[in-house]
């Protein structure tokens, strides 16, 4: 049986588990012990010492971002291999095959991956999009976006420090709609008291682990009582056992203005599908935009790193322009997570001294250099400390 069937046959048991019986009560955590229901940090070292990482180079300007990350990778020496796979689509003739791709992640635990572009319709029929296929095979349920204030990026608010924490296999993105009769169409929103369960574990699991102090649940319960309901009340009875984290409960519009008037009120929030994709788009336009920003999705067993904005730029494909910061933090947070924190450190410190320096600077960040510029002035940065 393929690791897609069996995600696929699990998902369906846990959805099964919830007919008629309400809210699911998870197990009972001391929160005062340092247990975190993300995976932990792991050690893939292979006999040689070195780690094989999946890499999806993705769209757009993708491709050349993850090249930036090669380049900076073989100049400092980092002990990861990269096992590549050409995943579109939009190209679908060329692209790998969707069981190949996750093997090869379910096998090497970790995968940096660019940004994949999704067609607005789709020609076949097909509603799930390849990210929505890769996300429910590999069972990614929590996305995990940093938005940080980083040096010398000038923004309207300075000291940005916010984590925003999102469920990403199910509710609007569960790809369940229909045309009942011409010209009226039903779309399916699923909330299950499972999912809602795991993700608030996730999420005050990841301020303790994190040494935050506060988890906002952001919902629209007020509207969709049963559905965000449901959400809501997970967040609400997990925190119960966080006594020592601060919580609070803010409604997604609300939560918007709140993030563009004051974004410093936030430590940790987490939200349903749509609700998060919002959140993390707008708070990263608040620190430099999508060019700035790392994420990572993360799943039981495994985790794949990639921009925290999803956009693929595809205006500045082959133009040499686009920013390579947001992927080589996420690169730096891939190798903290396989404790190679030495090479990890190194790179993020690389990053600020260029920031810093303000010479190099790409056009999203108001400058002229190139992807290439930047790419050098970390790599000058790593190679003469």
């Amino acid at each position: 049986m393929s690791l897609i069937t069996r995600n696929i046959i699990r998902t369906l048991v846990q959805g099964s588990q919830l007919a008629g019986k309400g809210f699911h009560t998870t197990s009972a955590v001391n929160s005062d012990t340092n247990v975190c229901y993300a995976p932990h940090s792991i050690s893939s070292l292979s006999k040689g010492g070195r780690i094989k990482c999946t890499l999806i180079p993705g769209d757009g300007v993708g491709p050349e971002l993850v090249y930036s990350v090669q380049e900076v990778f073989k100049a400092a020496g980092i002990p990861v291999d990269f096992e590549s796979y050409f995943f579109s689509e939009v190209n679908p003739t060329l692209s790998a095959p969707l069981e190949d791709v996750v093997n090869s992640i379910a096998r090497n635990k970790i995968c940096i991956k660019g940004i994949l572009a999704t067609p607005d319709f789709s020609h076949t029929g097909e509603l799930q999009t390849l990210n929505m296929k890769l996300r429910n095979a590999l069972d990614l349920y929590a996305n995990v976006v940093h938005v940080k204030s980083l040096p010398n990026v000038n923004c309207r608010h300075k000291d940005v420090d916010c984590i925003i924490i999102r469920e990403q296999t199910e509710g609007e993105y569960s790809a369940l709609e229909h045309e009942s009769v011409p010209g009226v169409v039903e779309c399916l929103k699923i909330i299950t008291a499972v999912k809602s369960d795991r993700i608030a574990k996730f999420a005050f699991d990841y301020a303790v682990k994190m040494g935050r102090k506060k988890v906002t649940a952001v919902h629209k319960a007020n509207i969709m009582k049963l559905g965000d309901g449901t959400f809501l009340r997970s967040c609400e009875q997990m925190a119960a056992l966080y006594p020592r984290i601060e919580f609070e409960k803010m409604i997604v519009d609300n939560c918007t203005m709140q993030m563009v008037s004051n974004p410093n009120q936030f430590d940790v929030m987490v939200a349903p599908n749509l609700y998060g994709n919002i959140v993390d788009n707008l708070a990263s336009g608040l620190v430099g935009g999508a060019g700035v920003v790392a994420g990572a999705s993360y799943s039981p067993e495994c985790a794949v790193f990639e921009q925290g904005a999803r956009h693929i730029f595809s205006g500045a494909v082959g133009k040499n322009i686009a920013n390579p910061c947001a992927m080589l933090l996420c690169s730096a947070n891939l190798l903290a997570h396989v404790n190679l924190h030495s090479y990890s450190k190194m790179i993020k410190n690389a990053i600020n001294k260029v920031l810093l320096d303000g010479k190099v600077r790409t056009k999203d960040l108001g400058g002229q250099s190139t992807t290439k510029d930047f790419t050098n002035a970390i790599i000058f940065s790593l190679t003469h400390p």
